[in-house]
C-alpha cells in the first residue's frame, strides 16, 4: 500500500451494534510525533459510560504513552500506560511483561486506534501482518494483550480495505478505510461521521 493522505485536524464516528454513541478525535502534530485526543461517549445496554484519551505517537507511529480517564456511574477510573525503547511495557508505573512485542495502544471504545498500525507498518496485498497491541477495556480500563491481524485485501486511492482477524475474541471482519488511514466502516461497531 502507497503512503497515505496526511490526517485531517479531527474526525468523528457514530457507534452502532454492539454500543450507540460517538466518538471524536483530534490529530495534534508534535515536535516529534503526534497527540491523538479523543472522547467516547456509549450506551452499550448495560450501562452508559464516558471514556477520554489522549495517545501520544513517535514519528514511526509506534505508542509512546497513553491515557485514559472513563467515567460512569459508578465514578472515575484513570489509566496510564507506557511502551519503552526496548518494547517493554508499564500499567500505572507497573511493569506487564505479557505487553512485550506490543507497539500500538487499542482501545475497546475506540475505531481510531485501527488507524495505528497502517500508518506505521507497509501493507502489501494479500499478506497478512500481526499486529498485537495492548488493549484497554471499555469501561473499565483493564489492560490486556489482543492478538490481532490485518490483511490488505483492496487499496484504491479513495477506498482501502483490510481483512481483521482477532484470536483473543475469535472476531473477523472487512474494515473499510479512507486514504488518511482512518476507519470509515467497522461492521457492527462504527461508521465515519465527519
Amino acid at each position: 500500500m502507497n503512503r497515505l493522505a496526511p490526517l485531517p485536524a479531527s474526525a468523528g464516528w457514530r457507534h452502532h451494534g454492539t454500543r450507540t454513541g460517538f466518538e471524536v478525535v483530534f490529530f495534534v502534530p508534535t515536535l516529534d510525533g503526534h497527540r491523538l485526543a479523543g472522547r467516547t461517549t456509549a450506551d452499550d445496554g448495560a450501562s452508559m459510560w464516558s471514556i477520554d484519551y489522549a495517545v501520544i505517537v513517535d514519528s514511526a507511529w509506534r505508542t509512546r504513552e497513553a491515557r485514559a480517564a472513563a467515567l460512569t456511574v459508578s465514578g472515575e477510573k484513570q489509566v496510564t500506560v507506557s511502551r519503552d525503547d526496548g518494547g517493554g511495557w508499564r500499567v500505572d508505573g507497573r511493569s506487564r511483561p505479557e505487553l512485550h512485542g506490543c507497539v500500538d495502544i487499542d482501545f475497546e471504545s475506540s475505531a481510531m486506534t485501527n488507524t495505528l498500525p497502517l500508518r506505521r507498518r507497509e501493507m502489501v496485498a494479500g499478506v497478512p501482518i500481526d499486529v498485537p497491541a495492548a488493549f484497554v477495556r471499555a469501561p473499565d480500563l483493564r489492560v490486556e494483550r489482543l492478538e490481532q491481524r490485518y490483511t490488505l485485501i483492496e487499496a484504491a486511492p479513495e477506498r482501502v480495505v483490510f481483512h481483521y482477524e482477532s484470536s483473543t475474541f475469535g472476531f473477523a471482519c472487512d474494515l473499510l478505510y479512507d486514504a488518511a488511514g482512518l476507519v470509515t466502516e467497522y461492521p457492527g461497531i462504527a461508521t465515519r461521521h465527519s
